[in-house]
């Protein structure tokens, strides 16, 4: 009866006290609301829905009041875990599809007076503790692998992400008024729930931090700081987190807009939260947007690419070839953005690394690099700093051409020699020739340190007979 005393008091229907409340105080007078509470229900519970009238059948100058009671309402909230009170959540559902339709068809219905109703509502019904799961490496598989898991309160979910979208993006609403009730702690939750496990909330969770993002300046640092928290513990602590990708899509577009020249907090922003996610082993859930974030970053300031492809060439993958694949993709974007004068500074350890994925065993890896010649704006840049690079990389492609497996991994290292021989053939033939006198040089020294060996186990022989 508690409970039903408390929801007709947050409705105005109670004109006199129910008893003295807990602690002396006056059962009259209202609770101060706490953003996020969820009051539940139990089985037989008499519920406000069906007692309120339509919006629709009410007079215009009632409909406010009646506006704020179904929202106080709506913060019962019901355990879809168990089949029961299947009126009363249906009831619900319906109250949620009216006050959305009353917000789309009423203007100025977001006035001062109804805002902490609203934050009050939808903390009520979207805050919650998310269902506990494996945090370890040993359990990361690939996530087109499964099903996700989808939440089984969503009929309602659904219905007050739709509402409070309409209530962040509503023109009604001032920032510089709306901020007392939307403050920090709020936008905390809302990222806390990014980590659900159902895509259909995410999707509706980076469009309204996003709107939010947008609309409160005076959030908006503290949103970036907050982000930043959150690729912090993806990064240190549990590797495993499933909005990522949607936090990142959100920093895509934030990054589009940042002016220039960038600020130092935007570039420590890269190195120390955006860079190092490229070592999660998680990485393939959410590469895409990674990616296009540094690629957002080197068009805003191309000098950044130094920084990008150097921190890449320390996390390289060595022993996981899907993810080299990965790196290759990104790095052949990121290339397409830089400058000659930040290419020429870190060309000599790209092209190692290069080498070494040319003559990689896995076809896969060995493939996309050598597909790195198919970009033209790249193969510019090779040929203009040709005679450091060749001598690098010739090496490399006349030992796939001799020792590696796949066919079509030999067809793609020939169609190479045939490039770089026709950008420069003397170049190409003086790197030949050196590279045929230092292979002759190793087949030397390998015959020497095979008679070594020889005379080593001649020598371990006798002494047994001896």
């Amino acid at each position: 009866m508690k409970l039903i005393q408390t929801v007709k008091r947050r409705m105005g229907n109670e004109a006199g006290g129910a008893g003295a409340a807990p602690g002396g105080a006056d059962a009259t007078s209202k609770p101060k609301p706490v953003i996020g509470a969820r009051p539940t229900t139990k089985p037989g519970s008499d519920l406000p829905f069906t007692s309120l009238p339509k919006l629709r059948d009410e007079p215009a100058s009632e409909r406010p009041e009646l506006f704020r009671k179904k929202m106080q309402a709506c913060c019962t909230v019901f355990d879809f875990g168990a089949e029961t009170q299947l009126k009363d959540k249906e009831a619900k559902r319906q109250t949620l599809l009216e006050i959305v339709e009353y917000v789309n068809s009423t203007r100025h219905c977001f006035h001062e007076s109804v805002m902490q109703d609203v934050v009050n509502m939808v903390g009520a019904n979207i805050f919650r503790a998310l269902p506990a799961k494996d945090r370890s490496v040993m359990s990361l598989s690939d996530p087109e692998d499964e099903e996700p898991m989808l939440e089984r309160a969503w009929p309602h979910l659904q219905i007050v992400y739709e509402f409070f979208l309409r209530f962040v993006v509503s023109n009604d609403v001032d920032p510089k008024v709306a901020k007392r009730f939307l403050d920090q702690n709020f936008v905390l939750k809302l990222l806390e729930l990014f980590d659900s496990d159902d895509p259909r909330e995410r999707d509706y969770l980076k469009t309204i931090l996003h709107r939010i993002y947008g609309k409160f300046m005076a959030l908006r640092s503290f949103i970036r700081r907050a982000i930043q928290h959150a690729f912090f513990k993806v990064i240190y602590e549990c590797e495993i987190h499933n909005g990522v990708g949607e936090l990142l899509e959100i920093l895509g577009s934030i990054i589009n807009g940042f002016a220039l020249p960038l600020k130092e907090e935007h570039k420590d922003f890269l190195t120390r939260a955006l860079i190092p996610l490229h070592k999660v082993k998680s990485l393939a859930a959410f590469h895409q947007q990674l990616s296009y974030c540094m690629s957002q970053y080197v068009e805003k300031d191309p000098r950044l690419a130094y920084d990008i492809v150097t921190s890449m060439l320390r996390f390289w993958p060595v022993s996981i070839t899907s993810k080299q694949v990965l790196f290759l993709n990104e790095l052949e974007e990121t290339l397409e953005l830089t400058k000659p004068v930040e290419f020429h500074k870190m060309q000599g350890q790209l092209f190692q690394r290069i080498a070494l994925c040319i003559m990689c065993p896995h076809f896969q890896v060995a493939e996309r690099t050598l597909f790195l010649w198919n970009n033209d704006y790249i193969v510019r840049l090779i040929n203009s700093n040709r005679k450091v690079l060749f001598p690098i990389v010739i090496g490399a492609l006349y030992t796939n051409s001799k020792q590696h497996w796949n066919s079509a991994v030999h067809g793609l290292t020939f169609n190479v020699l045939k490039l770089l021989m026709e950008a420069d053939p003397q170049l190409f033939d003086e790197c030949s020739a050196r590279h045929k006198e230092a292979s002759e040089e190793e087949e030397q020294r390998d015959v020497i340190r095979k008679q070594r060996w020889s005379i080593l186990e001649e020598m371990h022989k006798k002494r047994n007979l001896a």
